[in-house]
């Protein structure tokens, strides 16, 4: 039997503290991999391949294996978009055995603007057209839009040598967000996303602006898919507010019939419920915030513990909302022992503190 090929790369990081980022890069990556830690050394495990992380002489020593050059190329992205951004304002280098081709991103995909149309009185659907939806079908859910300024020629990013993405700068800046694909209409070539038009006023909302403002015809490019894939559970316990609707709404689509599913769902009012159509058998309770007391803020929250107080053993948990709420949840899933391989816990923003 022929072993299957890997595709390898090394890489030697020079931390301010490698012991804290280390620590960083685990508490981060075990929401997105498998999650293997000693003392001085981690091992994350994906379908993208494996990357294992030891701390040696005050280094992070990487070396990354893969099935495939493309993925090898996402996976340096990855850590190195990570290891930078856990390194913030503290001196940090990055070096690979092999520079990173200065080429346009692999996973990058061109996109044009078909229509848009309000979904709710504060959620936006854009549906775009791609030449090829195959990488979008049934596997992760997350993509990066990118937007060029209008009435400029799109450039796309390509790498940098670290292997961060070199993202064009000046009068090509691009607009940079992250959404969900809430639908796949392989028949048609299209992609669906949906945009939260914040009610808020005063703050800028640049995604909600471009789905407010979108036109047909108008270009744009989704980097991805990546996180956040469908689970494979027969019985699923989602929570979540506007921000993971879109993502609820499509996992729901695509669980197969035989799944049993109870979704806690806040949102403003009544006018932002939407149908959430599924062959599996789909049970959905909405919070209206408009009625919440005043000055209650933690009421998901509640709600979630309660829910995973009583839920079947074997449940798999998704949650996906404020930032303080995720960690009352995490924490609480922590103390009831909850295996980390049934639950996805991300926050998707994150709460004014005034």
């Amino acid at each position: 039997m022929n072993a299957v090929q890997q595709f390898t790369l090394s890489g030697i990081a020079l931390p301010k503290d490698a012991g804290s980022m280390l620590d960083e890069i685990c508490e981060h990556f075990v929401e997105h991999a498998d999650v293997q830690r000693t003392e001085d050394f981690a091992l994350l495990k994906s379908k993208a391949g494996t990357a294992s992380i030891r701390v040696q002489d005050r280094k992070l020593l990487i070396e990354l294996a893969c099935p495939s050059e493309k993925a090898l190329q996402m996976s340096r992205t990855s850590i190195a978009e990570h290891l930078f951004y856990f390194a913030g304002e503290e001196p940090f280098e990055l070096s690979w055995s092999e520079p990173a081709p200065l080429s346009v991103l692999p996973n990058i995909h061109e996109v044009t603007v078909v229509s848009a149309e309000d979904v709710t009185p504060h959620m936006r659907r854009v549906k775009f057209s791609c030449a090829d939806v195959t990488p979008f079908v049934g596997g992760d859910l997350h993509v990066r839009l990118l937007v060029p300024p209008k009435g400029r020629h799109p450039v796309w990013p390509g790498f940098r040598a670290d292997g961060r993405v070199a993202w064009p700068e000046g009068e090509d800046e691009l607009l940079v967000r992250i959404y969900t694909i809430r639908a796949v209409d392989v028949e048609r070539g299209e992609l669906w996303i949906d945009f939260l038009q914040h009610p808020a006023s005063g703050v800028r909302t640049p995604g909600a602006d471009f789905a407010r403002d979108a036109q047909p015809g108008q270009l744009a490019a989704l980097l991805g898919p990546g996180g956040g894939g469908l689970p494979a559970a027969k019985s699923i316990l989602f929570v979540g507010d506007e921000s993971a609707l879109p993502a609820i709404a499509r996992i729901a689509a695509e669980m197969p019939s035989d799944t049993r599913m109870q979704a806690i769902i806040e949102v403003l009012d009544a006018a932002e419920e939407q149908p959430l159509p599924s062959v599996g058998s789909l049970d959905v309770r909405w919070l209206h915030r408009k009625a919440y007391p005043a000055g209650l803020k933690s009421i998901l929250a509640e709600e979630a513990r309660k829910a995973i107080s009583s839920m079947e053993e074997e449940t798999f948990v998704w949650i996906a909302c404020e930032k303080e709420d995720v960690r009352s949840a995490r924490a609480f899933l922590k103390s009831r022992g909850h295996s980390r391989k049934n639950m996805y816990v991300a926050w998707y923003w994150e709460r004014d503190p005034t």
